[in-house]
């Protein structure tokens, strides 16, 4: 009998999922793999939010500078959307609604950024990188309005390659951005700036043109290979109450539209303004600001104005910030009231108006609550000027179409051969919704014409905050925005009275991403594997920090598991 051992083989290493004490067998493997952010699911546009936050963010892991970051950003931002500074004054953000850091300590300032990014564009004179499509194209295209949707499929289209031509029936671009928006939320420069851009790239802008009066959608139709409608909703939509004809009642959107063309319509002492969405709170801001004399301006006093709205502030579509600043200015809410009857004197003027009051019942189609009439409870009140700001619609008759309304898919399509359509004469939106949309039909324009199959958006997995490690990302308040006070900015009416955030709140704010869904170089992969599977990389982009070596994986899932933004995953 041999006094000599023999060695036993060594068995594989083999990882557990419970840990090293026994358990089930662990097969999974890390897997690099984006999420889609719910920033950028929940922009209309589908512009990349992640992309143009972190690229400034992780600017000195990426071994840039500033300068370049923010160009970098800029023009990421301007894939899906050409106007920057436009958006970051007007856009109510629906991206912040859905940023995961709201879970937190509070929303990333998206829109404050958006609009730095925008100034510094502007202030830079950059310039849109355009998209190898196979141009120049001899194909000629016809955009119908300046608006949102117009400019984004202009944009679009002229960056591919093809010969745009755009007819505006107004004397200057942006259609609502312009005629709707007073000029102290959104100034005409910045306007005339990120428009200029447009043109740059080779737009031909024929202002003063109306289609279906000046030429045909027929004759654009025969002279264009394709064409687009963006006409807007310029149509403000009446109560429908006796008295409401005649002078001293005017709709949100024509009263707007006269005072952004530099008329000032009379509003006497007493205004009294129906609705409660942006239109219904910019008209009584405007009317707040046309006073009669140097006296009311000192006293903070011009008009009278009261909004009244059927239900309450909570149903109020208006956006939040532009509530407050309206009752910060003297603007009076009175809520459950509706105008029944609007009373005038012997000479034709407005007097008084009833009212009749109202409860909430049963939500309607809009999932609000409907207001319902109270019988026999109504009031009167004082009131010289009346502007209606219930809603608006198109004017697609006067293209010579069936009806105001066009019907598009979302792909910009409609039933008519040849005519794509976007914006709020499809339906009413925000202008980021339009700009959307002119894009989509750009690129549906562009692939019909060159017999290509329309792209299929992929399906992705949107990250939410339970997939996130909170904690690990240290507290930090968002940005405030720098906002005139009452007094300044009705001594100055229509100065810009939003300075928005400095250039280090914007650097502060940035960092405050989550980087939701994609690498950012935190380092925790590396750190934390024993076996050294995790690489960097010498030439780092956002998103790719890391390079990974399965081979000497033991499944361990600690990368995974302190992966704070979630890209790791185990399959």
């Amino acid at each position: 009998m041999s006094l000599i051992k023999k060695k036993k083989k060594k068995k594989p290493f083999k990882a557990h999922a419970h840990g090293a004490g026994g358990g089930q067998v662990s097969t999974a493997r890390p897997v690099q793999e984006f999420k889609l952010a719910p920033c950028i699911h929940a922009c209309p546009s589908g512009n990349d939010v992640r992309g143009w936050l972190t690229v400034i963010a992780q600017r000195e892991k990426l071994k840039i500078g500033l300068e370049e970051a923010l160009d970098r950003a800029w023009q990421l931002y301007m894939e899906t959307n050409p106007l920057p500074a436009i958006m970051g004054r007007v856009c109510p953000h629906p991206c912040e609604g859905s940023c995961n850091r709201e879970h937190k300590d509070g929303s990333v300032a998206i829109n404050s950024v958006e609009r730095s990014i925008g100034d510094w564009g502007i202030e830079r004179g950059l310039k849109p990188s355009l998209i190898d499509a196979g141009g120049p194209f001899d194909e000629k295209i016809a955009v119908v309005g300046a608006g949102p949707s117009g400019l984004s499929c202009a944009y679009q289209l002229a960056r591919r390659g093809y010969k745009v031509t755009l007819f505006e029936s107004f004397p200057r671009p942006g259609g609502m951005l312009r005629y709707g928006i007073p000029e102290y939320r959104l100034p005409r420069d910045i306007i005339d700036a990120e428009a200029a851009r447009i043109e740059a790239l080779g737009v031909e802008f024929r202002y003063d043109t109306s289609v279906g009066k000046d030429i045909s959608l027929e004759q654009l139709r025969d002279e264009y290979a394709a064409v687009f409608v963006g006409i807007g909703a310029h149509v403000g939509k009446k109560l429908g109450v006796p008295g409401e004809d005649g002078p001293g009642v005017y709709t949100g959107t024509d009263f707007l539209r006269r005072v952004n063309m530099g008329d000032r319509p009379p509003v006497g002492s007493k205004v009294v303004v129906i609705g409660g969405g942006d239109t219904a709170i910019d008209a009584s801001r405007v009317a707040k600001r046309l006073v009669a004399d140097s006296a009311a301006v000192s006293r903070r006093m011009g008009a009278e104005v009261t909004i009244l709205y059927r239900r309450t502030r909570v149903e109020m579509p208006a956006i939040e910030r532009e509530i407050e600043e309206a009752l910060e200015e003297g603007i009076r809410l009175e809520f459950l009231a509706a105008p029944a009857k609007i009373i005038r004197d012997e000479n034709g003027n407005v007097t008084r108006m009833v009212i009749q009051r109202m409860e909430l019942g049963e939500p309607d189609a809009s999932g609000r609550r409907r207001p319902v009439p109270i019988e026999g409870k109504v009031d009167e009140i004082d009131v010289e000027t009346v502007i209606t700001a219930v809603s608006q619609a198109p004017a697609g008759k006067a293209l010579g179409l069936e009806g105001n309304w066009i019907d598009a898919d979302d792909w910009g399509r409609t039933a008519i051969d040849g005519i794509w359509s976007g914006g709020d004469n499809v339906n009413l939106g925000i202008a980021t919704t339009a700009i959307g949309q002119g894009r989509r039909a750009a690129e549906s324009i562009h692939a019909t014409l060159r017999g290509l199959e329309h792209p299929v958006p992929a399906e992705e997995e949107v990250i939410t905050h339970e997939r996130l490690l909170m904690d690990w990302y240290p507290p930090a308040e968002p940005a405030i925005r720098n906002i005139a006070g009452p007094e300044e900015r009705l001594a100055d009416p229509l100065a810009e009275f939003d300075r928005g955030i400095t250039q280090q709140q914007m650097i502060d704010e940035v960092a405050r991403c989550f980087s939701c869904g994609s690498c950012f170089g935190c380092d925790n992969c590396w750190m934390y594997c024993t076996p050294s599977c995790f690489k960097k990389l010498s030439e780092p982009r956002p998103g790719y920090y890391y390079s990974v070596d399965l081979s000497t994986c033991d499944g361990c899932k600690k990368c995974a598991e302190q992966c704070p933004c979630g890209f790791l995953v185990m399959r």
